[in-house]
């Protein structure tokens, strides 16, 4: 309730000396209506009066003081009028004000009257604001004579005796408006810095707040000083800037020291900035511990750098400003002085010169890593960093170089690049490598050697290794996923033409991603495995170019390798995974003409599927897998290829479900018959396969009449596919006698009373019957093989 008090006290304050004000305001009007000055002074000055009060806050007098000042404004309109007229003298006027009974109103009349002066052009310029800076100095109560001071600075601004200004006096007017502009400056700054030591200590965080309200009032000068046309570089250089930097040194206060150089930085060309850099850094180390350096000294690097990207022409002159040492040196004694600053602040004023730095020196590399190392040696004795505010900066400096060079390479090539992920915590480093990542596949990266690949993956070890269970089990099984995801896709990045280094690079990424863990390996083996057969591609379209050259390595290395790097899997375990794997393989060294190599890839295929696959739905997969991966090989002698078919026919009739059963013994019927040149053509065993899926096919209706469902037509009409196609192949065996037979027992199935009718059987077996048609009616070989099977 009392904070509640003070401000409906406050309220009542601002309303009683609004009223005042108004109600002597108004009769001010009035006498200055009937041209009796010596009323209108008088009412003027209690008008202003109210301007005295100590009741209320900066904000709440700010709306008094705007009020008084619309009001002033009146009042000069009509001295002006009048002094034109000649009515009265402005000089007259001017010692005239000087009469009013309290100091505070005098002056602000006087200022006003002072305007009317410089206006007139009866007295110099630069003495009447000398005058009237120095008689503000009456006012020593820090909010008065703030407002005060602003509204000098305001009725002064567009006379001062700039280069240009019709109030232009002479030689070096210019330094009147610069000197009248500092000394106003001046005293603001010191009554803005006393209102922290005035008033009850309990109070000094509700001052600060005052203080932060009334800045710009103290900020304006400094605007005004930039706008001058007499501050040229030299003169900005050789006064106006030490006089500044030695008013907030000295007043050494946070506040105001923080405001200040932000202003500075703010409100001074970039150009200026740059010529005097060793003077305006000078200043930090001498700031007080407490004020938050790193993010003004952070803006006057992203200032520069933004100078530095607005034109090439400007480059020339940060070489020459040896802008880069300097800033270096500042953030290193600005480090060292301030103690107490956090590891985050460090870290930011390291990602803005790192940043600097990138803009304006892309080529030295060196600098770039020199930044990296003074980060590193911040960090050295530091255990992993877990702040947040501390990691994303890290993120930003450690991206950086990547954004600019959008190229991993020449991040690898600095040293202290490594060191400074070191310090990530697991979660972050996460997050890093991910980032590396993503620049690699956005950029089209090729890491085309085995030592950046060796150190790519150190990098990025936080996705590749395995770390504490407890936080894998912690991350989303989804994040998890897409983490992998991106190492494959990675992996996949990682190429050259050298065949010798193309096999190093594969070893590397090996010896990394074994030390992934079973839950990893099932990502990253995959595309491992196909970079190697990748390379066994490349060595066989090689092989009539190497003319004699010894090559190291073989295509048996890089099998063996692969066996190894398969094998791996079983501790994941993922049999089907695996099963693919080799007979990608497998079927690699059929094109290699490497028949024992492919012979143990289907073999360790098998033994996969007898000893890993108990679920009937992969074994389905699986055995169609095997078989198709067999049909496609030519490399295998008589004795071989027996034993291979016959494997996978025993299987397939070994499986759980009839119509399973049924569909893989036919699809065997393709290993007996293969239709390119030298392939095999052994009609009889296809002839075989196609009697035993019959055969499984009836037992598998029989049993669905014992349990009353309805029958599996469809196998059968699938089987007369199959039948038609060996017949169009060529096939001896296959005899039209047998499709008739099978054609009339497919239509007694669909038309039997206890089959319910299926009407995807009917559209399968009716399109069936077409093709039948029409090649019984196009001519040819072909159409002499179906005219004998009636439809």
């Amino acid at each position: 309730m009392v904070p509640d008090a003070a401000a409906a006290d406050e309220e009542k304050c601002l309303a009683d000396g609004m009223g005042r004000l108004q109600h002597n305001a108004f009769y001010m009007h009035r006498a200055l209506d009937s041209n009796n000055l010596k009323d209108a002074l008088r009412y003027a000055g209690q008008m202003l009066s109210e301007l005295r009060t100590s009741s209320l806050s900066p904000h709440k007098y700010y709306e008094l003081y705007m009020r008084a000042f619309d009001e002033l404004r009146k009042v000069e309109m009509f001295f002006v009028e009048e002094t034109r007229r000649g009515s009265y003298s402005v000089t007259d006027l001017y010692e005239l004000v000087q009469h009013a009974a309290n100091i505070l109103p005098r002056l602000y009349l006087l200022c006003t009257v002072g305007s009317v002066y410089i206006k007139s052009k009866e007295a110099p310029t630069k003495d009447v604001l000398k005058d009237l800076v120095e008689m503000c100095r009456g006012i020593q109560h820090p909010v008065r004579g703030l407002f005060l001071r602003s509204y000098l600075s305001q009725i002064s601004r567009d006379k001062l005796p700039d280069i240009g200004s019709e109030f232009e006096g002479g030689a070096n007017t210019d330094n009147d408006a610069i000197e009248f502009v500092l000394q106003n400056f001046t005293e603001m700054n010191k009554l803005w810095v006393r209102m922290q030591y005035q008033g009850p200590t309990g109070e000094k965080a509700k001052r600060g707040k005052e203080r932060s309200e009334l800045r710009d009032l103290v900020g304006k000068n400094l605007h005004v000083l930039s706008q001058l046309e007499g501050v040229d570089l030299d003169m900005y250089k050789e006064t106006v800037l030490p006089r500044i930097l030695e008013q907030v040194v000295n007043c050494k206060d946070e506040l105001a020291q923080h405001y200040l150089m932000d202003c500075i930085i703010q409100v001074f060309p970039d150009e200026y900035h740059l010529q005097t850099l060793e003077t305006l850094l000078s200043a930090f180390p001498q700031l007080q511990p407490t004020v938050d350096i790193k993010m003004v000294l952070s803006l006057l690097m992203d200032r520069l750098s933004n100078y530095a990207v607005s034109s090439t022409e400007v480059l020339p002159e940060f070489l020459q400003a040896e802008a880069f040492a300097k800033l270096n040196s500042a953030v290193g004694e600005v480090i060292e002085a301030q103690v107490d600053m956090p590891i985050s602040g460090v870290i930011t004023l390291y990602v803005s010169l790192l940043t600097f730095t990138l803009r304006i020196h892309p080529d030295r590399l060196d600098y770039t890593d020199q930044i990296l190392g003074a980060c590193v040696q911040r960090l050295s004795g530091k255990t992993k960093l877990e702040d947040s505010k501390a990691t994303k900066q890290i993120i930003a400096l450690l991206s950086a170089p990547l954004e600019k060079y959008k190229d991993i390479s020449t991040a690898l090539n600095l040293p202290n690049y490594p060191r400074v992920m070191d310090h990530l915590d697991n979660a972050t480093n996460k997050v890093m490598s991910a980032i590396i990542i993503q620049n690699i596949m956005k950029n089209n990266t090729c890491i085309s050697t085995a030592d950046k690949v060796d150190t790519l993956f150190e990098l990025i070890k936080g996705l590749v290794k395995e770390t504490d269970e407890a936080q894998d089990d912690e991350l989303d099984e989804e994040d998890f996923k897409e983490e992998q995801n991106s190492v494959a896709r990675l992996i996949h990045m990682l190429r050259t033409d050298d065949a010798e280094e193309m096999f190093k690079i594969i070893c590397t990424v090996r010896k990394h991603i074994l030390l992934g863990g079973p839950k990893r390996l099932a990502f990253t083996v995959p595309p491992l495995v196909f970079s190697a057969l990748k390379l066994l591609r490349h060595l066989r379209n090689q092989d009539g170019d190497v003319n004699g050259q010894e090559v190291s390595v073989t295509q048996k290395k890089i099998f063996q390798l692969l066996h190894q790097t398969i094998e791996a899997l079983s501790s994941v375990p993922s049999p089907e995974l695996a099963l693919r794997l080799y007979l990608q393989c497998a079927e690699a060294a059929n094109d290699c003409g490497l028949e024992p190599v492919s012979y143990e890839f289907l073999t360790q295929a098998f033994i996969l599927y007898e000893e890993e696959m108990a679920d009937s739905k992969v074994q389905v997969t699986a055995i169609h897998l095997i078989i198709g991966t067999l049909q496609r090989m030519n490399v295998f002698g008589i004795e071989n290829r027996d034993t291979l078919t016959h494997k996978a026919t025993g299987y397939s009739a070994k499986l759980l479900k009839k119509p399973d059963q049924c569909r893989a013994v036919y699809a065997c019927s393709h290993l007996f018959w293969v239709n390119e040149q030298d392939g095999v053509k052994d009609g009889e065993r296809v002839l075989l396969c196609l009697k035993r899926a019959l055969r499984i096919a009836n037992a598998a209706q029989q049993m669905n009449a014992t349990r009353g469902s309805s029958g599996h037509v469809t196998l059968f009409i699938e089987m007369l596919n199959k039948y038609l196609y060996f017949l169009e192949k060529g096939n001896p065996q296959i005899t039209s006698s047998a499709i008739h037979d099978l054609i009339d027992h497919i239509r007694t199935e669909i038309q039997s009373d206890n089959t319910t009718s299926d009407p995807s059987d009917n559209a399968f077996f009716s399109s069936t019957m077409r093709y039948i048609e029409f090649h019984k009616q196009k001519g040819g070989s072909i159409s002499e093989s179906y005219e004998q099977i009636k439809v």
